[in-house]
């Protein structure tokens, strides 16, 4: 008989149904999972490809820009705020997140652990919208996007998030940034035709960051840069 009592096995903190389907929040150990609409889409076990998504577009911005401010796709377990927070050359750093659930865990529940410093930083706000809606209407521009949304261009787990890696998409994301910004994709496999997406949507420098991990294809970042 299973030993009903591993402390592999995952005890559900918190189940809510949204206007994008079901999310549920799991303790597995010593680590907390997402689910969305039952399907895996991050933890807190690891956590390197989501710090590479943001160390990587900072150092693809110029050297000499002062400040730089970035927009943060998906909240998530934090791990990606958490890295822009650490560091100090980031100016505004702004976390669009359209799950009320994810900002509660994060404000009141228990992945405050985690993100609690990060998002008391001055330097820090939350935006609760739908970051596809948001990028297609608002004005702002940043000088680094930096975005991880489902489980990357290849894979979404809510069908609205596909139009994100759409041509219009991509034409959104690039005008939301200024001139010599970077586009940072988070994906948990490597796509060539996303690659190439990007350079059809006028995007430069093209290029793909790999995160192996224990099993499968490896995480990746693909990087690009809006030049003129």
């Amino acid at each position: 008989m299973p030993d009903v009592h591993r402390s592999d096995a995952p005890v559900t903190l918190d189940r809510r149904e949204g206007p994008y389907g079901e999310v549920v929040l799991r303790e597995r150990g010593d680590d907390f999972e997402i689910i969305a609409n039952g399907c895996f889409l991050m933890d807190t076990s690891d956590g390197r490809s989501e710090r590479l998504l943001i160390d990587a577009a900072l150092a693809a911005l110029p050297a000499d820009r002062t400040a730089p401010s970035v927009l943060i796709g998906g909240l998530g377990v934090g791990f990606s705020l958490v890295r822009a927070a650490a560091e100090p050359r980031w100016g505004r750093i702004v976390v669009a997140e359209r799950e009320q659930a994810i900002v509660d865990w994060h404000l009141e529940g228990p992945l405050a652990a985690i993100s609690g410093a990060a998002l008391a930083d001055p330097r820090t706000g939350i935006l609760p919208t739908d970051l596809v809606e948001y990028l297609g209407t608002t004005t702002d521009r940043y000088d680094a996007l930096c975005l991880d949304i489902d489980n990357g261009p290849d894979w979404t787990v809510t069908e609205d998030n596909t139009s994100l890696y759409s041509p219009a998409g991509l034409a959104d994301c690039r005008e939301r940034l200024t001139p010599g910004g970077v586009l940072a994709v988070w994906s948990a496999q490597p796509s060539a035709d996303f690659e190439q997406a990007l350079r059809n949507a006028g995007f430069d420098g093209v290029r793909t960051e790999e995160i192996a991990v224990a099993r499968g294809v490896p995480d990746v970042v693909h990087l690009a840069l809006r030049t003129d």
